[in-house]
């Protein structure tokens, strides 16, 4: 099996191609690198494919060293025919390869290992291999009696043969696939209520037990085709099932699946022993074949689910991520709350923390008149311009204080609702001691809710993603794999915007592509001691910068204050001297180049693309990105998309009526819509047979976080707090 041709062919890639990138990979070249620096090697493979490639490359390494390894046991058992090697060899998944290796895995002690001890083994072949026989059967069986190997009657001599073959139909692949496929196609996954779980015994744990019985309430008698569940039914009733709410089963005829067996094992071939071997697969598959592959038709399952669960989260976190930021306000963030206060922080223009402190304009303390003439001085003294909202515990609370401030003082300023999932496990993390060592705990997230709108990538990526908040069940998924999805999604937003080299953290920087945590940490104690960066070359100077190191980061790291232009666009510096020739050869100055745009774009459609790559010598997708890069230096890609809502004013749940039209911001998009923030304390949903006109069967092709949608109040449930919004045309 040749590896890059399997891959090629699975997605319909040449072979060059895939080795080209496989090649580029082995010699420690990044996925963002690849995708933005060697389009001209790999044909232009964007990331989505080169990570697919990685991806691949990686399963079938992995398969072809198990093929190895089984191979390798299996002939030194002395049991290796050629019709095996052929059957282990043309095997396309791990699977496959584990049903076939399963016959000859040494093996604990069992009922058929027992058998074969007690030379029950040739009993049972004749069996098999005798379907005529027309002789006294207890005569045959008596013949394998032998007390001193425990076998004292016929009937434990028959049982020992029947215990073999029950593992040999267990053992056989072709037996095990046909149940597995069958059993993924023709059956019913059934769940229904245990017995109440009892084991709460405070006020406070039988209300989270209650809550928690509410939620899976739909499951307590649910039934559903097993090839028409969603994934998240699957997460939902998984948990269920480990929290000891719920029990599962499959349902499907099992007479069926025994005529599967017997005619996949035995070929359907009469036999005097019918009766036998109709106990024997009776046997085998309850006690053998069942439990197994139940086990590993739950888990395909689950892998799917966590698949989808996992990408849906990854998609919600590159939208939240590539948020526009609100670059050049001053801002003032809050981190609101009841008992412990709300806590107030202002940023400047570069996010340094200004000053702060904590109010209490809510219930206990209710000293808002206090809190009102903090906020209005802070805002008044710093020119605060925007005032960032935490949207957790007294959220709305603060937002109506805030709203009726900017009221009454008739402020120029805005506020909005911002997602603080993190901002605690920011607070307490050693990069924030780092950052505010003078500061407690409490006193961080309220700035990180500011940085949040200031630039929500370089300060979304100090915290662990999986605590950002925009998935479904990422606790229930796979721990392993969520975590690499969501590393490349940063790493591949970082790479996309790109990064000032002088003011980035440490923690931005380490999503560079090429650079790791030491050599992040270098660049800021270089920055420390030397001052600011004033080129890419510079970079060099960096303890443990290595020429590979440099060749995949130097492109992504910005200096807005080189001399040199080209060092605050993502033309690499391998690229610099085409990129000269391609001025001079329209006698452009470099220090003019920003303006003339216009002009670059008359020559060259005059000339052509084709011949202006030749030359100066090099490849036409090089080139186009070169120019786009020479139009708009220092050029942010995330200005592009819309900016959340600012508000001056603010909606009550009860000012709400059926038919209104709203604007919202989306917050997080689900299996089955989406939650909408309409300026009330409850998000909306957006259920996805109300997202348009006609059938929507992926939420994440009509909607996004961070999108600004106009949408239809359907209905407000207030003692409940739900709100049910519409998309459709009227």
């Amino acid at each position: 099996m040749v590896i890059s041709q399997v891959i090629s062919k699975e997605l319909s890639l040449t072979n060059q191609q895939v080795d080209s990138v496989i090649n580029l990979l082995k010699e420690g070249a990044t996925i963002p690198f690849i995708a933005r620096y060697r389009k001209e090697t790999t044909g232009g493979l964007d990331e989505e494919v080169l990570r697919d490639i990685e991806e691949r490359q990686n399963y079938l390494t992995l398969l072809q060293e198990r093929r190895d390894t089984i191979l390798k046991s299996i002939e030194e058992q002395g049991k290796l025919t050629q019709e095996l090697s052929d059957k282990i060899n043309a095997a396309t998944k791990l699977q496959e390869l584990e049903d076939l290796y399963l016959p000859y895995k040494p093996k604990r002690k069992t009922r058929g290992t027992i058998a074969k001890a007690k030379g029950l083994e040739p009993l049972a072949m004749f069996l098999l291999e005798n379907p005529m026989f027309d002789g006294n059967l207890d005569e045959k069986l008596a013949e394998f009696i032998n007390v001193e190997l425990g076998v004292e009657t016929i009937e434990q001599a028959l049982q020992g043969a029947k215990d073999i073959i029950a593992e040999m139909i267990s053992d056989s692949a072709e037996v095990r696939k046909v149940v597995r496929e069958n059993l993924q196609e023709n059956s019913v996954i059934k769940t229904e209520k245990t017995k109440d779980n009892v084991s709460a015994e405070t006020e406070n744990e039988k209300l989270k037990e209650k809550d928690k019985k509410e939620v899976y309430l739909i499951y307590y008698d649910f039934a559903i085709d097993i090839k028409k569940i969603k994934p998240y039914q699957i997460l939902a009733i998984n948990r269920g099932e480990k929290e000891k709410f719920l029990k599962v089963n499959f349902q499907f005829d099992e007479i069926e699946f025994y005529k599967l067996i017997n005619k996949t094992f035995f070929n359907s071939n009469e036999s005097v022993f019918g009766e036998i071997f109709n106990s024997i697969i009776e046997d085998s598959f309850k006690r053998l074949i069942f439990p197994s592959i139940e086990r590993e038709v739950r888990n395909f399952l689950t892998e799917l689910a966590d698949l989808h669960a996992i990408e849906i989260f990854a998609s919600n976190l590159k939208q939240l991520l590539l948020q526009p930021p609100f670059s050049g306000k001053i801002i003032m963030g809050i981190d609101p709350g009841f008992y412990s206060g709300s806590k107030v922080a202002v940023i400047d223009l570069t996010g340094k923390y200004v000053e702060g402190g904590t109010i209490y304009p809510h219930p206990p303390q209710n000293k808002k008149t206090e809190a009102a003439k903090v906020v209005l001085n802070l805002i008044n003294k710093h020119k605060v311009e925007l005032v960032a909202i935490g949207n957790g515990t007294a959220s709305r609370e603060t937002e109506l204080f805030i709203a009726e401030l900017i009221q009454t003082q008739k402020l120029s300023c805005h506020y909005l609702i911002v997602n603080e999932a993190g901002a605690s496990v920011y607070s307490a993390s050693p990069i924030a001691k780092k950052e505010f060592p003078d500061l407690e705990a409490s006193q961080r997230g309220n700035i990180s809710i500011a940085r949040r709108i200031l630039d929500p990538l370089a300060e979304l990526v100090k915290i662990d993603p999986k605590s950002i908040g925009v998935g479904l069940y990422q606790h229930d998924v796979d721990q392993k794999l969520l975590m690499k999805k969501l590393d490349n999604v940063v790493e591949s937003c970082v790479n996309y915007v790109g990064v000032d080299v002088n003011t980035a953290s440490s923690s931005l920087l380490t999503y560079v592509s090429g650079l790791n945590k030491r050599l992040a940490d270098n660049i800021v104690k270089y920055r420390e001691k030397n001052g600011k960066f004033n080129e890419r070359q510079e970079l060099m100077e960096v303890s443990g910068m290595g020429e590979k190191a440099f060749e995949q980061s130097a492109g992504f790291l910005k200096i807005p204050e080189s001399s040199n232009p080209f060092d605050n666009t993502f033309i690499h510096p391998e690229s610099y001297q085409a990129a000269e020739a391609l001025l001079n050869m329209f006698n452009i100055k470099k220090e003019k180049v920003k303006e003339s745009g216009p002009m670059l774009d008359f020559f060259i459609n005059k000339k052509g693309i084709k011949k202006v790559a030749s030359e100066i010598n090099i490849g036409e997708p090089t080139l186009m990105d070169i120019i786009e890069n020479l139009k708009k230096p220092g050029r942010d890609p995330r200005e592009d998309m819309p900016k959340p809502i600012l508000r001056s004013d603010v909606l009550k749940m009860e000012d709400l009526q059926p038919g209104m039209i709203l604007k919202g911001t989306v917050r997080n998009v689900v299996d089955f819509g989406a939650f909408i923030d309409i300026g009330v304390k409850q998000d909306g949903l957006l259920h996805i047979s109300q997202m348009a006109n006609r059938f929507v069967k992926n939420p994440l092709e009509h909607i996004q976080v961070g999108d600004i949608v106009e949408v239809t109040i359907l209905q407000i449930d207030v003692e409940r707090k739900r709100i049910s919004l519409s998309m459709k045309a009227q």
